[in-house]
């Protein structure tokens, strides 16, 4: 057997037919979905470790799980921005975007670039990769000058209009997070915020209310 199929059958395994079918309730797409609980997944990582070649072959298998997998053991250092398109081109749920975001794309040097080309994108998982991408970076680069997050909330501002679920909540997500780094960024969010709820869609208040109530909770 090899190591594809070894990891599939362990996937297998560990299917819960009453989890599978609860998953609709969070809004996932569970049509290619074993019904595989999270921590389970990032166990069997554990065990895996990093394995480039093999993450490459479980995304192609194109099943949930796998891809879930892939994200946690795949080698952030042999990803290139060829590889970063090919993957959020095949995104289709918004816990897989999030999950390749907040495992390995946001540990690449092309994490930034990438946010802010995709956060203009027509198709709506990658243009909420984009946003993903901005909050996921915030959370886990701890060095990064704030630089890099104050040119990003006009990004934010811009897309803002954008009433599709999946991407007004990536812009919220982004927002709040990096207004949570310290008080220079977040005095830029809730200006931010205020700008974008001054804005004429609903998507906009929905966006600027939730980060304005949240950060000045904080």
């Amino acid at each position: 057997m090899d190591a594809v199929a070894f990891v599939l059958e362990q996937l297998k395994e560990k299917a819960d037919a009453t989890y599978l079918k609860g998953m609709a309730r969070f809004g996932i797409d569970s049509s290619r979905a074993l019904g595989v609980k999270l921590p389970e997944i990032r166990k069997l990582a554990k065990i895996i470790k990093k394995d480039h070649e093999l993450a490459l072959a479980l995304w192609d298998t194109q099943i949930h799980e796998a891809r879930m997998l892939a994200s946690m053991i795949a080698e952030p250092k042999q990803v290139t921005p060829e590889l970063m398109d090919k993957w959020a081109g095949d995104f289709y749920s918004w816990d897989i975007c999030d999950q390749v975001c907040g495992n390995l794309f946001d540990r690449t040097p092309f994490a930034i670039d990438k946010a802010v080309e995709y956060s203009s994108h027509q198709e709506e998982f990658v243009k909420r990769t984009g946003f993903v991408l901005m909050a996921e970076y915030a959370i886990h680069n701890k060095t990064a000058p704030d630089e890099v997050f104050l040119n990003l909330f006009p990004i934010m501002e811009r897309e803002a209009w954008d009433n599709r679920n999946f991407v007004k909540k990536a812009i919220n997500w982004a927002l709040r997070q990096i207004g949570k780094r310290n008080n220079i960024l977040k005095v830029n969010a809730i200006n931010t915020a205020r700008n974008i709820y001054n804005q004429s869609s609903k998507s906009a208040k929905w966006i600027a209310k939730s980060a304005i109530d949240e950060l000045i909770s904080k």
